[in-house]
């Protein structure tokens, strides 16, 4: 409909209607795949024009700040350590 690359193209927000048979979105055609970097980075990464930041769990994150508030007078890169090996 408007001669556009599927490179260019992102869709998302679909919505199915009760009972399904119709689906309805939101699409953004861009003029370039440079013109993309205005879109949020968690869809560059679903596109795969992106690579994902590999991180701990929140939970992990969490417990060893909370164990390196614990120690005192010794480096706290020491108490991010687990001490399950």
């Amino acid at each position: 409909m408007y001669k556009s690359d599927k490179e260019q193209v992102v869709v998302f927000g679909m919505r199915t209607a009760f009972g399904g048979g119709r689906s309805t979105g939101f699409a953004l055609i861009y003029d370039s795949k440079d013109a993309m970097k205005f879109e949020p980075r968690y869809r560059l990464v679903r596109l795969g024009q992106a690579t994902k930041v590999e991180k701990p769990s929140r939970k992990l994150r969490k417990e060893r700040k909370n164990r390196a508030l614990k120690v005192r007078g010794t480096k706290k890169s020491k108490a991010s350590d687990s001490k399950k090996k």
